[in-house]
């Protein structure tokens, strides 16, 4: 299928390559960057499986006509506050689907029409998995004018085909009208699907130092949109000056990045999650338990070794052949008596608590025998309240049965070196939790 290309969307202009080049290669290096803070964030990569669950539940119950008529409450709303947690590059990618009422839009609410072309066009993507398939959707979906819902979408369309549908924000289109001289506009699909085009050719030159999913070449443009990095001047529009000033500019950036990594600043975020999953490690195999850490968490640095040193390498046939077995490999921690699930730990010091409820889910649902009794969201005493908004949800409804529990990083770190001299059993744990029902 031919994709429209916009005017706005294209610049005439030869972009210099070398220069781009160059700036790439200096943000993919910079720890305060999208592509170190976000791109390479392990949990990142969690959320993928479990935004694609919450998808399906949107359109299946759009289907179903059990959706109902408002955002606030419905399963839509807990995705997109879900990829709205996905750190910076995702802030604000909620607002497109709340209702403004004296506005009546986004108008997939009270037209039944458009609400069934849109999940029609979720469950199409989510199935497909061609990109002639996903933009055959995509375009079926734009050509009914939804007043008030444009490539917002996008974004959830990214956590289905991270290859082929780029995010899409106001700060990502700022950076690809600045670094190609385009004139891209919000708001439209066919503009979207032109900047489309253009992202994929960005990212074909620099495939040797970016990568196949899209969020990387996303990262940059979002970075130089937001003011991080200054795009080089467009050849033949600017004088020799504006250019070595821009170098100038490029080289000051790395003699910074250079003196933060001499530092050796940690993301203090990323290392108290780390510290929380040590904590709960040694406290399981304390306790006489198995110990199992989240597949893409495993070789993390902790104290002297990594953090998956003494845990199962592999999980129990039991648990491996469940058709949820990649999910329950992302479960923070596992710890396993017998070869089942005892309990379950999401830690979520900063990360949405979506997806670790998601795959806590996908546990209890596996027929794992006796992991409903032990699910666990570990999280700071300043949380409690957003784990209790979160678990009621309507989305969540299915997990009010499964009695999953909250354990408070005050009472984990006060209590932990006790429980492992005289503790035995989940009994200690299950005294410090506290009920989410």
């Amino acid at each position: 299928m031919t994709t429209p290309t916009p005017a706005s969307a294209n610049s005439s202009v030869e972009l210099d390559w070398t220069a781009i080049r160059q700036l790439a290669l200096a943000w993919r290096e910079d720890p305060g960057g999208s592509y170190q803070s976000w791109f390479l964030w392990p949990e990142r990569l969690k959320n993928f499986r479990s935004l694609r669950r919450g998808i399906e539940q949107v359109s299946a119950e759009i289907e179903a006509d059990k959706f109902g008529r408002a955002f606030k409450g419905s399963s839509l709303e807990t995705v997109v506050r879900g990829v709205a947690e996905q750190r910076p590059m995702f802030k604000g990618a909620d607002h497109a689907f709340q209702w403004k009422p004296k506005l009546r839009i986004p108008d997939i609410y009270e037209d039944r029409g458009n609400q069934l072309a849109f999940g029609r066009m979720l469950e199409t993507c989510r199935c497909c998995t061609t990109e002639a398939q996903v933009l055959q959707a995509v375009t079926s979906f734009a050509s009914r004018g939804v007043r008030g819902l444009g490539p917002a979408a996008a974004n959830l369309l990214y956590f289905l085909h991270p290859t082929i549908a780029p995010p899409f924000n106001t700060a990502i289109v700022r950076g690809y009208n600045d670094l190609t001289g385009a004139r891209v506009k919000l708001g439209r699909w066919d503009e979207y699907l032109a900047m489309r085009a253009g992202v994929l050719r960005i990212n074909r030159e620099l495939k040797d130092i970016l990568s196949t999913d899209l969020g990387a070449i996303a990262g940059l443009l979002f970075d130089i949109g937001n003011g991080r990095y200054v795009s080089p001047p467009l050849p033949g529009q600017q004088p020799e000056a504006a250019v070595a000033a821009w170098r100038a500019e490029l080289d000051d950036i790395r003699k910074k990045q250079d003196a933060d990594a001499s530092l050796g600043t940690p993301n203090r975020e990323d290392a108290t999650h780390t510290e929380v999953q040590g904590w709960l490690r040694d406290l399981g195999l304390a306790l006489g338990f198995q110990t199992w850490i989240a597949s893409n968490d495993r070789s993390r640095p902790f104290e002297n070794g990594r953090l998956g040193d003494g845990c199962l390498r592999s999980l129990p046939v039991s648990v491996s052949s469940s058709p949820a077995a990649e999910m329950i490999g992302l479960i923070d921690v596992l710890w396993l008596k017998d070869d089942h699930v005892a309990a379950a730990f999401e830690v979520e010091h900063t990360t949405s608590i979506y997806s670790g409820i998601v795959r806590m889910l996908d546990l209890a649902l596996s027929g794992e025998p006796g992991a409903a009794r032990g699910l666990y969201l570990v999280a700071p005493d300043a949380r409690e309240e957003e784990v209790r908004a979160q678990l009621m949800r309507p989305a969540f409804s299915r997990v009010a049965d499964l009695h999953v529990r909250y354990l408070p990083y005050s009472e984990l770190s006060a209590n932990r070196e006790v429980i492992s001299r005289f503790g035995s059993g989940l009994h200690p744990i299950e005294q410090l939790a506290r009920d989410l029902s």
